[in-house]
């Protein structure tokens, strides 16, 4: 639940151009969060150099892989419906191999590959560089698995390829895993133990995106805010590390200033943060780089302190108003989002009452909200009953949305009648003859084109806004072309 889910990008397929010399077809779809989406990225860079060149026709595919997400029960049924698809094309073309990869990999091995037979190759989040030899063994004949989760893979010397990218925005993955043992979250088991990447090598991808022309990344990991670099290996192995190595670790907000003075005319962004690991001085430092954008996802999960302790998060209603408000103290300006579950087990009305007043004092930007959805392997799903009948999630979520969608347009109608920097992404969904951008509080602006184009910086004057949408009209670039 730590994890963004954009739900229109779910199962998308992702192309690359031709490698010369490369004579197989991979077929890949990702479904879950960013890092999801990332980790993708990695693994066609990883099969480009086997031969494999990647395809969106999925009857053209020697290699068809699916990127999957445990997060929740809905992800895990929609890849079981495409992998029946996958298998009915595999009947008439007995060549392609199939495998799955990521997080249901790795909880669901045995069943994918031995009971139910549906699938060639299984592959866990912290085994893609083994991946030339398990394609070797499905070649072979021989069903392949590797799950194993890795105390120090960060794929931090693997270059991703950017796959359907619109050449302006990436992301960069700087952590691997979570130590947070959230009772609802799958992650620490399907993931691992939390691990920091190089920060040196962190620079060097933001350095080549900006020389490729990329003009925003975002810093992503489960828990970006517990970054912690002292040479390699497990976050909470810190405690043994040498003096020296203590003396000369980095941390999170280090990590964000190095990041912003390797490059001031890029923006920068981070997520997903957690309310009891961010500090002060990554809010500090947040304001002293222009590049640094106004912006925190940070997500809460209840407003009520019975059912956060319940859900082990390492924070009270309390604590999180305190960090709230020093947010809004040091950056006036920032938009914060967050994460909501409705009806999470022995809920009850007081309680969601509360997460209602919770969500009336910070007065959010925006939010990603669901329904508990219980998953397997939790400790959750262990030791506590899922008690709260259907129809009472659905109207205690119903509540949360419509809250939030009042808050939304009390927002962003704080931003009419001023000028905004706004990056251009793209075309408009909704219309050929506007953009599409983002500002610094990451609220989606929407202008017409003129003679504009993708990549550009463009001041724009907000004129009418919805609960989640800035519409306005381009007065002219900003400074930061």
């Amino acid at each position: 639940m730590e994890k963004v889910i954009d739900e229109s990008v779910q199962g998308s397929t992702l192309t690359l151009e031709r490698t010369k010399g490369n004579t197989r077809k991979l077929y890949i779809e990702s479904y879950g969060c960013q890092m999801n989406f990332s980790d993708s990225e990695i693994v066609a860079s990883i099969l480009s150099e086997q031969g494999f060149d990647t395809t969106n026709v999925l009857e053209d595919a020697d290699l068809v892989l699916v990127n999957t997400c445990s997060i929740r029960e809905k992800a895990e049924t929609t890849v079981r419906k495409r992998l029946e698809k996958f298998n009915a094309v595999k009947k008439t073309k007995p060549h392609m191999k199939v495998g799955v990869l990521g997080c249901m990999a790795e909880r669901l091995k045995a069943k994918l590959l031995e009971e139910e037979k549906i699938v060639d190759m299984v592959v866990g989040p912290d085994a893609y560089k083994d991946l030339p030899n398990l394609i070797q063994e499905i070649d072979e004949g021989r069903n392949a698995v590797n799950v194993i989760l890795s105390k120090d893979e960060t794929y931090g010397d693997v270059a991703p390829v950017r796959l359907n990218s619109n050449g302006v925005t990436a992301f960069v993955s700087i952590t691997r895993g979570c130590d947070n043992m959230c009772t609802f979250c799958v992650v620490p088991f399907t993931r691992g133990r939390e691990r920091s990447r190089d920060p040196l090598s962190i620079v060097a991808e933001v350095n080549n995106l900006w020389q490729r022309g990329f003009k925003e990344v975002t810093l992503l990991g489960q828990n970006v805010d517990s970054y912690l670099w002292y040479g390699g290996g497990l976050k909470k192995e810190f405690a043994n590390a040498s003096e020296m190595q203590k003396a000369t670790a980095v941390d999170f907000a280090q990590l964000l200033e190095m990041v912003a003075l390797a490059q001031p005319r890029m923006r920068i962004r981070f997520s997903t943060s957690n309310p009891q690991d961010m500090t002060l001085n990554v809010i500090k430092t947040m304001a002293q780089y222009d590049n640094i954008c106004d912006y925190i996802h940070l997500p809460v999960q209840s407003g009520s302190n019975r059912i956060l302790k319940a859900m082990n998060r390492l924070h009270t209603r309390e604590e999180y108003f305190e960090l709230i408000d020093s947010i809004r103290r040091i950056l006036p300006d920032c938009a914060i989002s967050q994460d909501m579950i409705a009806g999470f087990p022995s809920e009850t009305e007081e309680d969601h009452k509360d997460t209602l007043s919770l969500m009336e004092y910070v007065k959010y930007d925006f939010g990603f909200m669901f329904a508990y959805s219980e998953r397997p392997g939790t400790l959750a799903a262990r030791k506590l009953k899922d008690d709260i009948p259907v129809e009472t999630k659905k109207r205690r979520l119903r509540e949360i949305i419509d809250l939030q969608q009042r808050h939304g347009l009390y927002r962003t109608r704080q931003h009419l009648g001023k000028i905004e920097e706004v990056l251009i992404e793209g075309p408009s969904k909704k219309s050929d003859a506007h953009w599409m951008g983002r500002n610094s509080q990451n609220t989606v602006v929407v202008f017409p084109k003129e003679g504009y184009r993708v990549g550009d910086f463009v001041n724009v004057k907000i004129n009418e806004c919805t609960s989640a949408t800035l519409i306005g009209e381009a007065v002219g670039y900003s400074d930061n072309n």
